[in-house]
């Protein structure tokens, strides 16, 4: 559909008519006898494949993922005979031949160019970059962000020199500071808003956060107020900024900078190093963080605490004996952009040259890479940015999940190990890795030109302004709140809870409690539900309606007005403080905040 469509679809007098999304895949289609399964039907369940992809693709909503790769589809297919295997260092081709490393290098210079790195990549220059293409998302990315820093800051032996001999610096660790315990120790930061993904790498590589370093060794010295409880309590994740009602539930997802401030000068005051994480399109609300603002408050700070330039013992000389030194800071600052850094650089392209480009983009985007400099009273200019991560099957897309991590030369550390038959360094952190990804994102770098790029992503902004004005028309039709993809823009519920939950958010309702320890009762909730998924009757309306579920006065099923969606059997659970409507299907659950979110897991 034409962007230039969307403003008179919605002058239409009555609402599109509700679409059955169709039943799910059968598992029994897919069992593997020992025999295996002749022709028909292992071509029938690949039919069944086909149809069910094509027909989810069709009305996927809510996700951050390209859908349109018919192209990539037709030139690449030729491709798939090979057995392709990008295997150890991009930068270097390795024993394993059937790879496309020259490829991959030439995706790297491009995002390189755009995220203002030095390139090419030269392993003798400090300042230029390295990276590598990701087998999974951002994930893999952020999580050798993390284990890159972890190892940098604790102060394990660097990758450099490169004139060494192939196995000469090895995986060794700092020795003990004997003025600072906590030089080696560095601590975590990310907010509220942070992909779910930090949270696992931190408790897969051992990195301890400032919440869990707060609790264990400065139990009741936290800098920060809670606003809730008015508390000195260490916050789980730094906050991110508060909205109208003065907390961060209605805020815009950003990272609050003045909180972050406050943690890094308490933290980096007791000798730590320092990991900041900042996104570029924050998963629920699409926030960017401003990394300048951020880069600004904290560099003070990391002067005044001697993190821009200290001495790293990591060693001892085998001829001499003498101690082997290296300077290093003791910072790092990651971009998380698995949506942002993909689109990020065209917008700030069109919005240097809106008549080149033709659109003026609505919002300026803050710096974030690696061209982001700030000068320091006793060090010159600071690079601030060490590391960025950028999904490939978001904003380019791809048929599965890719994307890139990029840093410095000079952070880079010495990999654990260097096993000789995959004659490349191993200093990526999978050892096999896709070797298809890399042709999908040049064959869509190829198609587009920057005037491309910023066409698409002016069409995609005007796309969802129409969804959104769609959405609030409906709200007002239906009188509902249409809460997904994010939750809570009136009511407070909760992130954190909803973002390990999961399932897809269809309504909120707010809560009613006339007193401490006063809850809807089930039968209230079941005619409040009706009430808000539609009213039965009503001409033009696919309403929804609930009944009781036949033996079982606790249940109920929730079914479209029209009969053509499935059943979905509930069971209420009421609790005295978190309230869950523990389903097959469908779940409810109550936030702090006294409100109820009615989310299907189907």
């Amino acid at each position: 559909m034409s962007p230039t469509a969307f403003p008179a679809a919605e002058t239409a007098t009555a609402p599109a008519p509700a679409v059955d999304p169709g039943p799910e895949l059968d598992g029994g289609d897919f069992t593997l006898p020992e025999g295996g399964l002749d022709d028909d039907r292992r071509l029938r369940a690949l039919d069944a494949v086909d149809e069910y992809l094509t027909r989810k693709r069709k009305h996927l909503v809510g996700y951050q993922a390209t859908q349109d790769m018919q192209g990539t589809a037709l030139d690449l297919a030729r491709f798939m005979p090979n057995n392709i295997n990008n295997l150890g260092d991009p930068f270097q081709s390795g024993g394993y031949k059937p790879n496309t490393k020259v490829v991959e290098r030439a995706v790297l210079d491009y995002y390189a160019k755009l995220w203002h790195a030095e390139r090419p990549h030269d392993p003798a220059d400090p300042e230029s970059y390295w990276g590598y293409m990701l087998s999974m998302g951002s994930t893999e990315g952020n999580m050798y962000a993390l284990w890159n820093a972890r190892d940098y800051l604790s102060g394990k032996a660097l990758i450099q020199p490169p004139t060494a001999p192939f196995d000469a610096v090895r995986y060794v660790k700092a020795d003990p500071d004997r003025r600072n315990p906590n030089a080696h120790h560095p601590v975590a930061f990310y907010s509220e808003d942070t992909h779910y993904s930090f949270a696992k790498a931190v408790a897969v590589l051992g990195v301890e956060t400032f919440h869990a370093v707060g609790l264990e060794k400065y139990a009741d010295e936290c800098p920060l107020v809670d606003p809730v409880t008015g508390l000195r309590t260490w916050p789980t994740e730094v906050p991110s900024r508060p909205g109208p009602s003065g907390l961060s539930w209605d805020g815009p997802g950003e990272i609050d900078v003045d909180a972050l401030a406050v943690l890094v000068e308490f933290f980096a005051a007791k000798g730590h190093p320092v990991f900041v994480n900042l996104n570029l399109g924050s998963t629920f609300k699409g926030a960017h963080d401003d990394v300048r603002a951020v880069c600004e408050r904290l560099l003070p700070i990391f002067e005044r605490h001697g993190l821009v330039q200290r001495e790293v013992v990591y060693g001892s000389c085998p001829q001499t004996g003498r101690p082997l030194v290296d300077v290093r800071r003791g910072f790092w600052i990651h971009v998380d952009g698995a949506l942002g850094a993909g689109y990020a650089p065209f917008l700030r392209l069109a919005a240097e040259d809106p008549e080149g480009y033709g659109w003026t983009p609505e919002a300026e985007l803050p710096e974030f890479d690696f061209g982001l400099r700030l000068p320091t009273a006793g060090h010159g200019e600071v690079d601030m940015v060490s590391s960025i991560a950028m999904s490939g099957h978001k904003w380019a897309g791809a048929p599965w999940p890719c994307g890139i991590y990029m840093t410095k030369v000079k952070y880079q550390i010495s990999p654990p190990s260097q096993p000789d038959y995959i004659g490349a360094p191993d200093t990526t952190f999978a050892g096999s890795r896709n070797g298809f990804s890399p042709l999908i994102l040049w064959d869509h770098l190829s198609r587009y030109s920057y005037r491309d790029q910023v066409e698409r992503i002016r069409a995609a902004q005007e796309l969802a302004a129409y969804l959104e004005r769609r959405l609030t028309a409906m709200e007002r039709e239906l009188g509902v709140e249409l809460a997904g993809p994010y939750p809570g823009r009136r009511h407070r519920t909760v992130p954190q809870a909803e973002r390990r939950a999961g399932g897809q958010v269809v309504a909120v309702l707010p809560g009613r409690a006339d007193g401490p320890g006063r809850r809807d009762h089930p039968a209230q909730l079941r005619a409040r539900l009706r009430d808000a998924l539609g009213r039965p009757g009503q001409a033009g309306r696919a309403a929804r309606r609930t009944r009781r579920g036949p033996g079982d006065p606790g249940r109920t099923v929730v079914r479209n007005a029209s009969g053509a969606s499935r059943q979905r059997l509930v069971s209420w659970s009421p609790l005295a403080s978190w309230s869950t409507w523990s389903t097959q299907t469908a779940r409810m659950t109550r936030s702090r905040a006294s409100c109820w979110l009615i989310t299907s897991t189907a």
